[in-house]
C-alpha cells in the first residue's frame, strides 16, 4: 500500500494546512510515503517532511508585516522584480533566520514533488523537490503567481505557479500509484472559482505563450469540476479530504496577524480531531469501495 499526501497552494491560506500538518506531527501520524503540493502548499510542506512543527506559523508571524519579505517596493528592485523578496524569503529566512531543517528533510524516505506550470506548453509538471538547495529555485517557481513574480527559469524553460495548470494534483497522486490519498484544501467545500479579473492583462503579459494563456482562460472551469471529481472519490471512500469550514477572509498576501493565527488554530484543531482517522486510513484499516481509478 502507497500513501500520498495532496497540498493546495492558496498563498497565505496555506496556513491551514500548516496547522493540520503541525497536529499530525505531533500526534505522531507516520509520514505519508508520497508528497506532492502545488505553491505555498508544498513551499510550507517540506517543514511538516523535515518534521519542524509550527515552523511556518512562526515564518507568517514574525514576517509577514516586514516589507524585506513581501511589500511593493520589492519590485522596484533590479533583482528581484517580485511582490515578495526573492532572496530574504527564499534564502535568508531558512538558512539563517527561521532554520529550515534540510538533513531532516534529506532523511525523508518518501519522494515529494512540486507542481509548476510550464509556459510554453501551459502544462503542470511535477518536479522532484531537491533536497539541499540552498537557493530553493523550485519552490520560487511552484509559488510565481502571475504578474506577482518574475517568470522562473529551471534547465532552460520558462515557469510559474504550479496552481494555474494543476491546482490539487489529487489525479497525480494516484497515477503515482497512491492508493491511500489524503487531500488538504484551502478553500471551504462550498467554494467556487470565478473567472479570474486580470485575464485581459495576462493576454498582454503574456501573448508570446498562447498555451498558458488558454490554461488560465480554462482554469476557474477545471478547478471547479476537478474538485466535484475529488468529492465524488471522497464519498466512495477513496480519498480522504481535509478542509477549512471558514477561511475568515484571509487573502493570499494577509498581514493581520490575528486571522494568521486563527487560521492555522483552526487547521490545528482539524488536524488533532482527525488524526486518528487519518492515521487507520493510511494503515488501511478503513474500508475502500475498489480500486482508485483516476476520473
Amino acid at each position: 500500500m502507497k500513501t500520498g499526501l495532496v497540498l493546495e497552494g492558496g498563498a497565505f491560506r496555506t496556513i491551514f494546512s500548516s496547522g493540520v500538518c503541525d497536529a499530525l506531527l505531533d500526534a505522531q501520524v507516520p509520514l505519508p510515503d508520497y508528497t506532492v503540493g502545488v505553491s505555498a502548499g508544498i513551499a510550507y510542506g517540506v517543514s511538516y517532511l523535515s518534521r519542524q512543527s509550527r515552523r511556518n506559523l512562526k515564518l507568517l508571524t514574525t514576517f509577514a508585516n516586514d516589507s524585506r519579505y513581501m511589500g511593493v517596493r520589492n519590485f522596484v528592485k533590479p533583482s528581484n522584480h517580485c511582490y515578495f523578496g526573492l532572496k530574504f524569503a527564499y534564502e535568508t529566512i531558512p538558512n539563517q533566520l527561521v532554520p529550515f531543517d534540510y538533513d531532516a528533510f534529506a532523511s525523508y524516505p518518501g519522494t515529494v514533488e512540486a507542481v509548476v506550470t510550464n509556459l510554453e506548453s501551459g502544462e503542470a509538471e511535477y518536479l522532484p523537490v531537491p533536497r539541499r538547495d540552498g537557493h530553493n529555485l523550485l519552490l520560487q517557481a511552484t509559488c510565481a503567481i502571475p504578474m506577482m513574480f518574475p517568470v522562473i527559469w529551471l534547465e532552460g524553460k520558462p515557469y510559474l505557479d504550479g496552481g494555474c495548470a494543476d491546482p490539487i494534483p489529487w489525479k497525480h497522486a494516484l497515477e503515482q500509484g497512491c492508493d491511500r490519498v489524503v487531500v488538504v484544501l484551502t478553500r471551504e467545500r462550498d467554494y467556487r472559482k470565478q473567472a479570474d479579473g486580470t485575464l485581459r492583462v495576462l493576454d498582454r503579459v503574456f501573448r508570446q505563450y498562447p498555451r498558458f494563456l488558454a490554461t488560465m482562460h480554462a482554469r476557474a472551469e477545471a478547478y471547479n469540476r476537478g474538485r466535484e471529481e475529488l468529492f465524488a472519490l471522497e464519498k466512495a471512500g477513496r480519498i480522504l479530504v481535509i478542509a477549512p469550514e471558514d477561511t475568515l477572509g484571509c487573502r493570499r498576501t494577509e498581514r493581520d496577524l490575528e486571522v494568521i493565527r486563527a487560521l492555522w488554530q483552526s487547521g490545528y484543531f482539524t488536524g488533532r480531531n482527525r488524526a486518528e482517522e487519518i492515521r487507520a486510513f493510511w494503515q488501511g484499516e478503513t474500508e475502500s469501495e475498489g480500486e482508485p481509478d483516476v476520473v
